[in-house]
């Protein structure tokens, strides 16, 4: 071909209507994915889920005090749903329930599942 030839550019775009985003220099946009989707390898990596209770701040003075029959008050009020954490990232809230002998977890509403939160 030489420099007075003009390649047939219909042919040209033809060819590009089916090619994929990044090959036409675009970058390429993965579809969102389903909701709790993980690739194979990563359904196999243990992690924590904890049920946090609430807390209580007190003195050392206090913490001495304390016996086998003490109550420390909590900043939970009863009945409240409880946070739910994933190695210690928040990712929602449940509620104490029981199954069979053991107590488990009612899932109220999962809103923080950010992955790159879950680190150790």
């Amino acid at each position: 071909m030489n420099m007075n030839d003009t390649p047939d550019l219909e042919h040209l775009l033809d060819d590009l209507d089916g090619a994929e985003p990044a090959l036409l220099g675009q970058p390429e946009l993965a579809p969102a994915p389903p909701r709790r989707a993980l690739p194979q390898l990563m359904r196999k990596i243990p992690v924590t889920l904890t049920l946090e209770v609430g807390e209580a701040k007190i003195s050392l003075h206090e913490l001495a005090q304390l016996g086998a029959d003490s109550v420390v008050e909590l900043d939970t009020l009863a009945g409240e749903p409880l946070t739910l954490k994933v190695n210690g990232a928040t990712i929602g809230r449940a509620e104490v329930v029981v199954s069979g002998d053991n107590y488990a977890l009612k899932v109220i509403d999962i809103a923080g599942l950010d992955l790159e939160q879950l680190q150790p």
